[in-house]
């Protein structure tokens, strides 16, 4: 099996980050910060923003966390759009009332919606431009291929759809209930329901390309969407069980946070 490893990739990016942000430091006076907000008391998500206050340490962009309460939340992003020092809002996922979820999202002021998941946002989604680094990467050419996206989720489904329709490619869309035996006429598959081991080997025909961006918890670890058996496989290229997706995620959430800053010093200008 070939591998796509998101990890190897987030590196070469990661050293283009911290030049910029140093240049941002030194020669504007701009010091890069991004907000998370959550309202939740989860392992997972715990994990996840560590993550990313680790990646803002090792690149000098500042990452404040802010725990709140389910009626805290629209309060705490609207001093946050107030901050001339904060970049970057996002909201970290799930929230307490998923119900109030789309409301939620869209008080996050569009030009620090880094995350790209307001209506008007001025960013790609993080996780949508992760996939097509990484597909770029390793010279996938998604060109006159028979696409299928498995899930359409707000993160990842939904938004790489809409990217990838607009840029003219071949894409189709399964969604929670479709006949998944379908996914063998595909030459790329993109999986991200958060249902874990929901794409088997039957599914897969030789040479694929195949994209792991699905998460669920499950007795506090942490799954994809792809049954072991498929990455037994050596007919097949795919992302690895860690590294793939998620690095480059992390990495195209910090490269929309420096592009905020440089869209403020052009307006310095």
């Amino acid at each position: 099996m070939k591998l796509l490893s998101g990890s190897e990739l987030a590196g070469f990016v990661k050293e283009r980050q911290a030049k910029q942000v140093r240049a941002l430091r030194q020669a504007w006076g701009v010091f890069p910060r991004l907000a998370i907000v959550t309202d939740t008391d989860n392992p997972v998500i715990d994990l996840y923003m560590r993550l990313k206050q680790r990646y803002g340490a090792d690149i000098l962009i500042d990452v404040e966390v802010h725990r709140v309460t389910p009626e805290e939340l629209s309060a705490t992003i609207s001093a946050l759009n107030g901050r001339e020092d904060v970049q970057g809002i996002i909201v970290q996922l799930p929230i307490t009332d998923m119900a109030q979820v789309e409301q939620v999202l869209s008080l996050v002021a569009p030009e620090k919606d880094v995350d790209g998941l307001h209506p008007h946002t001025a960013f790609d989604a993080a996780t949508p431009m992760a996939i097509n680094w990484l597909l770029a990467g390793y010279n996938v050419e998604l060109a006159g291929k028979k696409i299928a996206i498995v899930g359409r989720g707000r993160l990842v489904g939904a938004p790489l759809e809409k990217m990838w329709r607009s840029s003219g490619y071949n894409v189709t869309v399964f969604a929670r209930g479709d006949d998944l035996t379908k996914l063998k006429d595909f030459d790329i598959i993109v999986t991200a329901t958060g249902e874990p081991r929901i794409i088997t080997h039957e599914m897969v025909k030789p040479g694929t390309v195949l994209v792991d961006a699905g998460t669920a918890s499950e007795d506090g670890k942490v799954y994809g969407d792809v049954a072991p058996e498929v990455r037994t496989r050596d007919d097949i290229s795919m992302t690895p069980e860690k590294g793939g997706v998620g690095p480059l995620t992390v990495t195209a959430l910090f490269d929309n946070v420096i592009q905020a800053c440089l869209r403020e010093v052009e307006f310095r200008k």
